[in-house]
């Protein structure tokens, strides 16, 4: 017995000097892992083991290095320049977008256009009407990508255009589209001559085990047809009603479609993806012929944000926060998954005590109920501060919205917690322009015509149980 209190207390010391040696880990972080481990000893020693830090590998960390150096090298062009936001962007919005562009060089460019789209079926009507018209290229990239009406149209389209002679190249993350990397359909797209690849493939699930972890995710949703169109937003290549989880649907995305200069730099996000993936080089796509979006002079200022475990730590929640910071009069979020840090909460609260209209919509039925009962632990903060809180009863609302002061939006495919924040591989397309902000705008108040607003005389009379439980949840948030 002694020898076995002995194993015990060597090994929740061994997990507990590793928590306190690491320099990278929040205090509130370091205190969840003492919760588990001390609650929990052999569920959190477990839990640490297989999910407790943040590390994707040696070997991807230098790929990804070098995939960028060669970005750096041969692609800059492309790029941007850091001094063009003093012409593009209000002053009080710079810091923003100097700050977007600090996190993998991709800078503000002039001279772009979107068009927000109306549904599910409008996004997948246009989607397949751009790749029947492509004539040289076709990437896509997605994180869920089901074996349904929307993924096999998606399939098929590159199957069409692959056989016409086009270049097509088709990336699925290893776990979020497991189904349809094992199924016939991916074999039909490889027969047709679609080029394959699998973002975080588990092919050695081992190494995976012991050298990282295996809920890393690409959680990117990137089209590019011809290096002239892009398409960013929330949505994968999954029908509204999402069929592995009908119950919460239907799932409610948005979608921009994009022409000009930014169409490039969402383009070398998708060439970095499959670089890392397939380990071949940037020679390998020909620039010249296939980054040629030409600018719209009537267009506006706009930059892609890609962020991921390779990528500097804390980026998205920096971002968010510098945004919030230069918010003059009106901010407005949608997100499915909040779960902030405490630079993100605080930046919420502080914009409402200086006076902006601050407006969060959240799914009122998430399909996590963790995140659902973390999220609400924020309610009474929020609320107090001056917040205003809707949450949304038409189905599950899976759109990643910001706008702000009528003029500047970010969209993608970050949510505002912690997964999106640290583990995920993301993609997002800063802008300032009054019409396409107002489109989406206007887009978030459907979402709150369909919404009941959250009073906090209401979170004040959530039973004692519900709000001890969500903050129980919320304490171990870091660790989510």
């Amino acid at each position: 017995m002694s020898l076995v209190v002995l194993l015990h207390f060597l090994l929740v010391l061994t997990f507990t000097g590793r928590i306190l040696l690491r320099d990278d880990l929040s205090p509130p972080g370091r205190l969840a892992w003492f919760i588990v481990l001390n609650v929990l000893p052999y569920f959190g020693i477990a839990a640490y083991f297989l999910f407790g830090e943040i590390d994707i590998g040696k070997r991807a960390v230098k790929r990804h290095d070098q995939v960028f150096d060669e970005i750096r090298t041969q692609a800059q062009d492309f790029l941007g320049k850091k001094d063009q936001v003093e012409h593009l962007i209000k002053a009080i919005y710079r810091p923003a977008f100097r700050y977007a562009g600090s996190i993998n060089g991709f800078h503000t460019l002039a001279g772009n256009t979107a068009k927000l789209m109306a549904d599910g079926d409008d996004t997948l009507n246009h989607l397949i009407a751009d790749i029947d018209g492509a004539t040289e290229h076709v990437h896509v990239l997605y994180y869920i990508w089901l074996n349904d009406d929307t993924g096999n149209a998606l399939a098929a389209a590159l199957i069409r255009a692959a056989q016409r002679g086009v270049i097509c190249r088709a990336m699925a993350d290893g776990l979020g589209s497991r189904a349809l990397i094992k199924s016939a359909l991916w074999q039909q797209m490889h027969q047709a001559g679609v080029e394959l690849a699998v973002a975080l493939s588990f092919k050695n699930l081992l190494r995976t085990l012991f050298l990282s972890r295996f809920d890393l995710r690409n959680h990117r949703k990137i089209t590019v047809i011809d290096g002239r169109i892009t398409y960013c937003g929330s949505r994968n290549s999954a029908d509204p009603e999402f069929l592995p989880k009908a119950k919460y649907g239907p799932w409610i995305d948005i979608m921009l479609r994009f022409k000009g200069p930014v169409v490039a730099q969402n383009q070398l996000l998708f060439i970095s993806d499959w670089m890392q993936a397939t380990g071949q080089s940037l020679e390998y796509f020909n620039l010249t012929s296939k980054l040629t979006a030409q600018p719209n002079p009537q267009g506006f200022a706009a930059q892609v944000m890609g962020v991921g475990p390779t990528e500097r730590r804390g980026a998205t929640p920096q971002l968010f926060a510098n945004l919030i910071a230069s918010a003059e009069s009106e901010l407005i979020i949608s997100t499915p998954y909040f779960v902030p840090n405490a630079a993100l909460l605080e930046s919420l609260c502080a914009a409402a005590h200086r006076g902006v209209a601050v407006t969060l919509i959240y799914p009122k039925i998430n399909d996590s109920w963790v995140v659902s009962a973390a999220s609400r632990s924020y309610y009474h903060q929020l609320l107090d501060a001056g917040c205003i809180i809707y949450e949304f009863k038409g189905g599950l609302l899976h759109a990643k919205t910001l706008t702000m002061d009528g003029c500047v939006s970010l969209i993608g495919s970050s949510n505002l917690d912690l997964r999106s924040f640290d583990l995920n591989y993301e993609n997002n397309i800063l802008l300032q322009d009054l019409a396409t902000t107002q489109a989406i705008r206007a887009r978030q108040y459907t979402y709150i015509d369909q919404s009941e607003q959250v009073a906090l005389s209401t979170v004040l009379a959530w039973p004692y149980s519900r709000r001890i439980w969500n903050n129980v949840i919320a304490t171990i948030g870091p660790i989510l």
